[in-house]
């Protein structure tokens, strides 16, 4: 269940890293860059991987080995989040509303025996958002939103793109799992999201898919926040999928293999694609897990900082 990385001795301080295959991630490197950067009191990240299968006593005996060994400082948790969620909330002294709204831990802080957890994704995603999208882009162009996956990638977009001053006309969320879409809507509701901006579409097979993306007005932003392609080999969409002209294309990984990311690339030229992998995601998403976990302050300036340096180190 856990992978050791870099500098781990077993009497020393460590972050921890709860994932599938953690170590073929670029944080395995980038980290004790980072660590020199911010000052943090270890260099030492080690990985904690699950199976996707994974049962609830498995996520419930991980949580209570970060709660129980006074030198965890704490850890990211990404492809399981909602799973630790579900099996593990209660062992957690605090949950932030992100949480608790989105049935989700993406940051797990350790202090002494108490436990924090919180969701990091709604702000992390937003940032990387703003990295490339216009800030009026949808009121300017009137494109809408399709996000292919409803898990807790899915769940906190919508959320971002619920709350943005400049929000879309319109959001399809799709998932194979109608619970997952119940949950989604769910969750909007108890936010108080405004009634019809988000239409929850179950899609049987990446035909269906495609045939949600290539209505899309042009200038749509369209999202791979299903996982495929990097924990599991696949897209959501088949090879003669047509996206919108003049879309952005956000692959939401970075590595893996990455089938999605290159049906994006394959139509660029011909369709004025605006496609970005998940490298920002993944800066944010550390950066602010980071900085959680050990109580700090990040200014953009050191994001960029930390950007840079993990730029050096990406694999």
């Amino acid at each position: 269940m856990t992978t050791e990385s870099i500098d781990s001795t077993p009497d020393a301080d460590y972050m921890g890293f709860v994932g599938v295959t953690t170590g073929s991630s670029s944080i395995m490197t980038v980290f004790p860059l980072w660590a020199d950067i911010l000052g943090l009191p270890t260099r030492t990240l080690i990985g904690h991987d699950l199976p996707m299968d994974a049962t609830p006593e498995q996520y419930r005996a991980l949580v209570e080995q970060i709660r129980d060994d006074p030198h965890h400082r704490g850890a990211l948790v990404t492809t399981h989040k909602m799973n630790v969620y579900a099996a593990a909330s209660d062992l957690f002294d605090e949950l932030d509303p992100f949480a608790v709204s989105c049935s989700e831990i993406s940051s797990i802080a350790a202090s002494g025996a108490r436990l924090s957890g919180r969701a990091k994704d709604p702000i992390t995603v937003d940032l990387a958002l703003r990295d490339f999208l216009p800030s009026d882009h949808f009121a300017a162009t009137g494109a809408e939103v399709v996000i292919l996956g409803a898990g807790g990638s899915g769940t906190a977009l919508s959320w971002a793109l619920a709350e943005r001053e400049d929000a879309p006309a319109k959001i399809t969320v799709t998932a194979r799992d109608d619970e997952k879409l119940d949950h989604l809507r769910e969750v909007h509701r108890q936010h108080g999201t405004r009634d019809g901006l988000i239409e929850y579409v179950r899609t049987d097979s990446p035909a269906e898919a495609a045939a949600i993306v290539a209505a899309a007005a042009p200038g749509s932003l369209i999202v791979n926040a299903t996982g495929l392609g990097k924990d599991r080999p696949g897209s959501p969409l088949p090879d003669d999928a047509v996206f919108p002209e003049g879309a952005y294309v956000w692959e939401f990984n970075y590595r893996g293999s990455l089938e999605f990311l290159y049906q994006a690339r394959a139509a660029e030229a011909d369709r004025a694609l605006h496609v970005i992998d998940g490298w920002r995601y993944f800066i944010h998403g550390w950066s602010q897990v980071v900085a959680d976990v050990f109580d700090l302050t990040l200014t953009p300036e050191i994001v960029e900082q930390l950007a840079d340096a993990a730029e050096a180190a990406r694999r």
